[in-house]
């Protein structure tokens, strides 16, 4: 097709447009719908051709070339969307993805640390001199303490943080806005990383008011969170932790500890409490583990 814009193609860039501006998708999300129906495009140029059979058709090659059953079923969730994005602007007659069928995924239990293998994870910070320490440190606990996101987490500013109530106002998906609580540890080491914050600042950089900064001197960014999560946990089991990671063992323990579930959908920001019951489910496993390990007759 090499650079022809098509008719579906065409609206494809509105349908982005609109996700990503009125509903307040984030970036990453409509990056995927992008990129999953530009492929629709190339094999369903025009609206006359766009039905049921063609999707399903578009499905099934994606079949023949391996896609796993999570790309099948984003995609699925793209093309329902961009459907009934088409038929509300006239472009369809019908919803016609209204009835295309997405392929089950399986469910997989995500990865969680012990409670004393976080302690010594957060506690563990590599770093190359005592600023850099202070600041992954922080990082490091507050990640652990509130469950946030890592791209909720680099976009804090220090007018975010509240020390005296040891709370965060927390910007995540939909630029909905949440405050979250942490505890002393969490609030000593961002103490003492905003005290040597000043030092960070490089000439010619622009952080405004970022909570935390990188090397440059600017906002840090996702990419430098995630390689200071990874050595120390390479210091601590190398067990290929993520930001994620320390989301999960946050809301595990929470629960573990008697936390409500409805308090841990709000804590990290879950639209659906379908989505943090996953954790319920990770929590009632380690029971299982330590009760195997520990019982006499098991």
């Amino acid at each position: 097709m090499g650079n022809k814009v098509t008719q579906v193609g065409e609206a494809i860039e509105d349908f982005a447009d609109y996700q990503l501006q009125v509903l307040g998708r984030s970036p990453a999300t409509v990056r995927g719908y992008r990129s999953d129906l530009r492929g629709l495009a190339e094999s369903v140029p025009t609206f006359a051709a766009l039905d049921l059979n063609a999707l399903r058709a578009w499905l099934a090659q994606a079949v023949g070339e391996g896609k796993s059953r999570a790309t099948l079923a984003r995609r699925t969730a793209a093309v329902r969307a961009f459907s009934t994005w088409c038929t509300k602007q006239g472009y369809l007659a019908t919803d016609v993805a209204a009835r295309l069928s997405a392929p089950q995924v399986g469910k997989h239990l995500p990865t969680v640390l012990g409670q004393t293998e976080a302690g010594e994870l957060v506690a563990n910070a590599v770093s190359r001199d005592e600023p850099h320490f202070l600041r992954d440190t922080a990082i490091l606990e507050l990640l652990y303490a509130t469950g946030m996101r890592v791209a909720e987490l680099v976009g804090l500013d220090c007018g975010d943080v509240d020390l005296t109530r040891r709370t965060a106002l927390v910007t995540g998906k939909g630029n909905k806005q949440r405050v979250v609580p942490f505890g002393r540890a969490a609030a000593t080491a961002l103490e003492r990383w905003m005290a040597t914050r000043p030092s960070f600042r490089k000439p010619g950089a622009q952080p405004g008011d970022a909570l935390f900064l990188g090397s440059r001197g600017g906002r840090i960014d996702q990419r430098q969170v995630r390689r200071i999560v990874s050595s120390a946990d390479k210091v601590t089991g190398n067990r290929g932790l993520s930001p994620h990671g320390l989301r999960h063992s946050a809301a595990t323990h929470l629960l573990d500890g008697g936390a409500d579930l409805r308090a841990v959908q709000e804590l990290l920001g879950h639209s659906s409490l379908q989505t943090t019951q996953v954790y319920t489910h990770v929590s009632a496993q380690r029971l299982k583990d330590i009760y195997a390990q520990a019982h006499p007759r098991a």
